[in-house]
């Protein structure tokens, strides 16, 4: 019988933790939280100093009751879930539900889920950390006073179903700004010149592009301008009047944080943050690798720092230097600079085991996971290795009182890019036979009209960017957030950019108008370090609630006489409503956007909506819709349907 209980969150690390421990180890999950706040109330008692009022789950009886037998069997239990202020919470919740003996009872944590990081956690059992309990108790009431307060308000105001949060309203609040900025945007006219030019030994043009007059920047507002620069220039012979030479230094890349992991899976492989979130959880918690059984294969994944342990670094160094060559060993060793928000606990997002590289693993993992991987293990091993060198050339060419400029530059020692690649803007160009002085042959000179550009969208991986610049939200709230914006219908997605919708405007002109502190980015981010004052057990937790629901409950009352109803208008389709002949209009329910006829309760009418593509159904030449199943899996399926079964997991081509 097993003598020790070790308690998980995750079924899928029931497997790749078990492995590791003997007979005398009985592993079992919670599969998360076992206790929350109850859905139908705020769940604060406001009367007794803001005592949180937790219940167990709904579903989570039978967990508990199969956790409280393994408990009077086992001689020890131990806690072990996720190394974050969310796991510190739930083992607490453990504690609390299954009433665990504290002589009994040992917390452990491990960043990467191997057999060396098992083992040593056991050598080093805890208590649990109650500040780290504290702020996650804090961040969870304050985001249920905020969204059980606000929510209703916006219902009577607007429509049912909607609802407000501190890093939520916030978020949202950036996409509004971004979309007025670009609606104010004035474009501004301004022309280019381009001049193609070459040495006489030289079989290729070199593109110039003009610089100024009298050695100063100029720029060239309107064609009447570049009319008159062109004339001069036509009458002048261009001239080589200087050739540089010089070397330029690219940095190799820090190792992934949340942030910039999801930045980069969002900009190289096109993943939401969502599912690049969803993906790195299996990572780390364990795959199935051929020959190898269920294998952890990433560390950590919610974290903001850049650390790495000296053994994984000692690890990756030993990897370059043997596959590489010592050359490509990087020097010191960087990290990011400390925006005095950092959380050192955790390291780096990086590979358990650099060693099982990503063509090793390729046949046992999904294309997504597998691309996903190799993202995250490139990363980590170029981030120890050297920094790449190019040799630069610089040119400029004389045309009488007007200046020309070419830069290029080629690589000189690849360094970290012979794993990770950057995308280079400058290319290089054709340097022998140049010489200062020489003139230069012309096979053309353009000009070009253009206008400055708005700013852009937000992307998911942009908005996350300025969220963590802003310091709104934490590493594990970024992709959740997203979600909720475009659950919500705050937001939607055209291509990858973000656009706020009419609901989203008038919930954002709402909380500004009413809440203007919890929209602004300098009081949000100020409230995330007074909880990290928590996490680090310098501020008391009760402390910060009590410092923020007054003002709180006098703006929500003061919002409900100020602001009055605001009608929002169900977007119209061109599907016309077979029954009665109206214009069917877009309405969102739990699985999504559906068509419903606008006569309702006369007439119930509702079609399922499916999303156009750019691409024709290979077996009858019709529309390929995007369709979902019952599951809300994603798949393409034909327009004529049941006339025709097309269906595919992959979009068809466009062709």
């Amino acid at each position: 019988m097993a003598k020790n209980l070790v308690i998980v969150e995750s079924p899928a690390k029931v497997k790749t933790i078990r492995k590791f421990l003997g007979a005398n180890y009985d592993v079992q999950a919670s599969g998360g939280h076992v206790r929350d706040l109850p859905k139908s109330s705020m769940g604060v008692d406001v009367e007794h100093d803001f005592e949180p009022k937790y219940i167990t789950i709904r579903g989570k009886g039978d967990t508990l009751a199969m956790l409280r037998r393994q408990v009077k069997k086992a001689d020890k239990i131990y806690l072990a879930t996720d190394p974050d202020r969310e796991g510190e919470a739930i083992s607490w919740h453990l504690v609390e539900a299954l009433h665990l003996p504290e002589d009994r009872t040992s917390r452990i944590s491990f960043q990467e889920i191997t057999k060396s990081a098992v083992r040593a956690a056991f050598k080093a059992p805890r208590k649990i950390d109650m500040d780290l309990v504290d702020a996650q108790q804090a961040r969870r009431v304050l985001d249920r006073m905020v969204g059980y307060s606000i929510s209703p308000l916006l219902w009577a105001k607007i429509k049912r179903g909607l609802s407000a949060g501190r890093v939520q309203s916030a978020s949202l609040r950036m996409i509004a700004d971004r979309e007025a900025e670009i609606d104010a945007f004035v474009p501004e006219e301004y022309w280019s010149i381009t001049a193609h030019l070459r040495a006489e030994k030289q079989r290729r043009d070199i593109v110039f592009r003009y610089y100024g007059s009298d050695n100063k920047k100029t720029d060239i507002p309107n064609e009447t301008v570049c009319r008159g620069i062109l004339a001069e220039i036509e009458k002048e012979t261009f001239v080589l009047a200087s050739v540089k030479t010089g070397e330029r230094i690219r940095k190799a890349p820090l190792p992934f944080t949340t942030s910039t992991m999801q930045q980069e899976a969002a900009k190289l492989l096109g993943f939401s943050t969502s599912k690049t979130m969803r993906m790195a959880q299996q990572l780390y918690e364990g795959v199935e690798i051929k020959g190898q059984g269920n294998v952890a294969l990433i560390s950590y994944l919610r974290t903001d720092s850049t650390r790495i342990s000296d053994e994984a670094d000692a690890a990756v160094r030993e990897y370059i230097r043997t596959q590489y060559g010592p050359d490509h060993e990087g020097g010191r060793t960087q990290t990011a600079e400390s925006q005095g928000r950092v959380q050192d606990a955790h390291e780096a997002i990086r590979p358990t085991n650099v060693s099982l590289s990503p063509v090793k693993v390729k046949e046992s993992l999904p294309r997504d996971l597998f691309r996903l991987y190799q993202l995250i293990w490139k990363r980590f091993v170029a981030s120890r290795m050297a920094d790449a060198r190019y040799d630069t050339l610089q040119l400029r060419a004389d045309a009488g009182r007007h200046q020309f400029t070419a830069s290029g530059s080629s690589v000189r020692f690849e360094g970290f890019l012979s794993v990770y690649q950057v995308e280079d803007e400058e290319k290089a160009i054709p340097a022998s036979g140049l010489k200062e002085g020489e003139p230069m042959i012309c096979s053309g000179i353009e000009e070009k009209q253009h206008f400055t550009q708005p700013p852009a969208h937000f992307t998911e991986a942009t908005l996350v960017h300025e969220m963590e610049q802003s310091g709104i939200g934490r590493p594990s709230t970024y992709a959740p957030t997203i979600s909720t914006l475009l659950a919500r219908h705050y937001v939607t997605k055209d291509g990858r950019n973000l656009f706020i919708t009419e609901l989203g405007e008038a919930v954002n002109d709402v909380m500004l108008q009413a809440f203007p502190h919890i929209v602004d980015r300098k009081f949000t981010a100020e409230m995330e370090s007074e909880l990290d004052g928590v996490e680090e057990g310098k501020v008391p937790w009760k402390q910060v609630i009590r410092g923020f629901y007054p003002s709180l409950k006098e703006d929500v009352a003061r919002a409900d006489e100020m602001i009055s109803h605001i009608d929002i208008q169900d977007e119209v389709s061109d599907v016309t409503c077979e029954l009665c002949g109206r214009k069917m209009v877009y309405k969102y329910g739990p699985h999504g956007k559906f068509l419903a006829c606008p006569g309702f309760p006369d007439c119930r009418n509702t079609k399922p909506y499916y999303e156009p593509t750019d691409s024709v159904c290979p077996k009858c030449g019709g529309e390929i819709l995007i369709k979902k199943t019952m599951k809300g899996r994603r798949y393409y399926g034909c327009s004529n349907y049941p006339e025709c079964d097309y269906m595919s997991w992959q979009k068809p081509s466009a062709d």
